[in-house]
């Protein structure tokens, strides 16, 4: 049996998601698991849920003769990878960074270098309803303490449309607050 066969079918009985399978130099086998999602729902993955995910896999790879060096199972963290559609539906509202395959080139029309490749904002519907499209201002964000004129005008919102076959990848913006999360919609 094929290694990604393996992996996933031990994740999804014991009730999780795989997010990613990932093997680097030295024999380090990464899996990185989730809660598969649920509207309304907001679980975590804690140190329990990898060590049961832990203590399975290495029995199924031992069983079909996969070789490693050291298994590491992990939650995804703040800078989860977004691959599939129901990614895309679960962060609707969140900030993300997407990177396209190719430059923006002539459809960028002036607005933003036609050499542009990286974005970051707000994930969104597209207004069509296929496709998705993140939203960004150039503002530059506001200081602690920093007063803001109210005669200011707001930098104007830029949005670029997009379809998962145009991404070479996507994550969530590692956004640390310490004071607390903060609900959706509010930076």
């Amino acid at each position: 049996m094929a290694l990604q066969q393996i992996v996933e079918e031990t994740v999804t009985g014991l009730g999780y998601d795989l997010v990613e399978i990932e093997r680097s130099a030295g024999g380090l086998l990464r899996i990185t698991i989730d809660w598969p999602w649920q509207p309304g729902s907001d679980l975590f993955i804690n140190v329990e849920d990898c060590e049961k995910v832990n203590r399975q896999l290495q029995f199924a790879l031992e069983v079909d003769g996969v070789t490693y060096n050291r298994l590491e199972v992990s939650s995804p963290g703040i800078d989860r990878p977004l691959r599939h559609e129901k990614d895309f539906e679960r962060f609707v509202g969140e900030l993300i960074d997407i990177t396209l395959k190719a430059p923006m080139g002539e459809n960028a029309a002036g607005m933003v270098s036609a050499n542009r490749k990286k974005f970051r904002g707000t994930l969104e519907r597209a207004a069509q309803g296929h496709g998705w499209q993140v939203v960004w201002s150039d503002e530059p964000a506001v200081k602690p303490g920093q007063r803001i004129s109210k005669k200011r005008v707001p930098a104007p919102l830029h949005a670029l449309g997009f379809t998962l076959d145009e991404l070479q990848g996507a994550r969530l913006a590692p956004v640390v607050d310490f004071k607390g999360r903060k609900p959706k919609g509010q930076a």
